[in-house]
């Protein structure tokens, strides 16, 4: 009875604010209506979810989640009983160096025979991860198949929550008039993000390259599980989880350290700490977040330490990392350039290539402070295009996030291009494969190409959809029909 009289209420105040204001002759005034009333739908879809506390809610969106699991998993089981297995397992494409199970099938045979596992040159995964197949290596189908839901589930929690807040933020926004008359199109309604999160999960779970890498038994899944778990536990707002989980995912790959800045500037927005140097609760927060992060990773690296009994795995997993040693082709860009370098231009490049990664998170972070979940959606399809040794189940981490921003397709320019583009190219990596190795009528130019074509594809969705993101922001800033000072249509243009 309260929420209806409360709704009753602000019925009225809206009806007596587009109404009764003296601005009634002005030709915005329905317009303004309009936006008032869409408002009034947010407030319902947010305080009235079927007058139960939401329950029905989430049981409606459960039941197809559940479903989605149960498909997922059978369609990855007969796969895996399929002659298909073997051939996927050996894809470059697939698998790298780092990732391979037959590396970590070597790593148990080395550990079991009281050998280090880094002791030659086969295995390069962290220590935890052998240990941890060492006690369920009979159950690996299950382990990376549970990975691949715990990601899935991870993500589809974390943009549930991320999508109350937006409607939260745009309903303030509402209320407080700070929308121009003709952006009411750009306002998003309950409608259309009600099946949002259950899209990410099954971008995710029912996406190839995500398939794929389960069934090649690639230990990027668990790299992208505990990934989707930092960002989850960011997204609830627990400090002290977000930090352990960054300093797994770090510890895992050197690469998502760069998520930090996302997570601080989320984490901070969300504890109405401003983003001012001058600050002392700016830097006390930092120094906090920092203080968690590195004790856990200093408890990680010690753990590792205590049972591998040596150091031994530092050069070898980290080292191997940045240095790129093996130049096995897969689809990043370093193989090739690499193999065709002279020996000592090779320390200059290599850094410019590794820097090349943690670049960009300064100007990202200076532009999308205001907006972490895309700055971190940006951090991780950066990392999946310029890290070492990337795989596609890297990239299908990133594309997981692709239905979150759907709002935006009215402003991208070349979407279907690049996604003909990824396409083509994900068809053709298997034939010019073949053509060079099997067939021996091609070379490793025709591979590096339409690899290169691929990265390049990737690079232009991600820059289309930054693109897209900061123009829907400035048209709800400034107005969506912009106007030269001589009245005529004025072009927006991104610099």
């Amino acid at each position: 009875f309260n929420k209806t009289l409360k709704l009753l209420m602000l019925n009225q105040w809206l009806t007596v604010r587009c109404v009764l204001i003296p601005r009634l002759k002005s030709p915005g005034v329905k317009r303004r209506f309009r936006i008032y009333s869409s408002a009034l739908l947010v407030l319902q879809w947010l305080t009235n979810k079927d007058y139960k506390g939401g329950e029905r809610f989430l049981v409606k969106m459960a039941a197809p989640l559940t479903l989605l699991v149960i498909l997922s998993v059978t369609i990855r089981a007969v796969l895996y009983r399929s002659s298909l297995a073997e051939v996927i397992s050996e894809r470059v494409e697939v698998v790298s160096p780092l990732t391979a199970w037959k590396r970590v099938v070597e790593g148990l045979a080395l550990l079991d025979l009281g050998v280090s596992p880094y002791s030659g040159d086969v295995f390069h995964e962290t220590p935890l991860i052998i240990y941890l197949f060492h006690f369920v290596v009979d159950y690996a189908e299950i382990t990376f198949m549970l990975a691949d839901v715990i990601t899935a589930v991870a993500l589809y929690m974390a943009v549930m929550d991320y999508n109350k807040q937006v409607f939260r933020k745009q309903k303030y926004a509402l209320e407080a008039d700070r929308y121009p008359l003709d952006c009411l199109e750009l306002i998003r309604s309950p409608k259309e993000m009600y099946y949002i999160p259950l899209k990410v999960a099954m971008f995710y779970l029912l996406n190839p390259f995500t398939i794929l890498s389960c069934v090649a038994k690639s230990t990027c899944g668990l790299n992208n599980a505990v990934i989707a778990l930092f960002i989850l536990t960011t997204i609830k707002g627990n400090v002290l989880l977000s930090a352990i989980f960054l300093s797994l995912a770090t510890y895992q790959s050197i690469y998502p350290l760069t998520l930090c800045a996302p997570a601080l500037l989320y984490l901070m927005q969300r504890q109405f700490i401003p983003v001012n140097f001058r600050r002392v609760s700016f830097w006390w927060f930092i120094a906090q977040y920092a203080f968690m992060y590195l004790g856990s990773l200093f408890v990680i690296v010690g753990l590792s330490f205590f049972l591998l009994g040596s150091w031994d795995y530092v050069p070898s997993v980290y080292g191997f990392i940045l240095s790129v040693p093996d130049l096995t082709p897969n689809i990043g860009l370093f193989w090739y350039f690499f193999a065709e370098m002279f020996e000592h231009f090779r320390l200059f490049f290599l850094c410019v290539f590794q820097i090349n990664v943690f670049f960009y998170t300064i100007p990202l972070s200076i532009k999308l402070k205001e907006h972490p979940v895309f700055l971190i959606f940006m951090q991780l399809a950066v990392i999946s295009i310029f890290k070492s040794y990337p795989t596609v189940g890297d990239i299908a981490l990133y594309m997981a996030f692709l239905p979150v921003w759907s709002h935006l397709h009215r402003f991208l320019r070349n979407i279907f291009l690049v996604s003909c583009v990824l396409l083509a190219c994900s068809a053709l990596f298997p034939v010019l494969w073949h053509l060079w190795i099997y067939a021996g009528s091609a070379n490793s130019n025709f591979y590096y190409a339409i690899t290169l074509l691929f990265n390049v594809a990737q690079i232009l969705l991600v820059s289309d959809y930054f693109y897209a993101f900061l123009r829907r922001e400035h048209h709800l800033s400034y107005g969506l029909y912009l106007k030269r000072k001589d009245g005529s249509e004025a072009t927006l243009v991104l610099k």
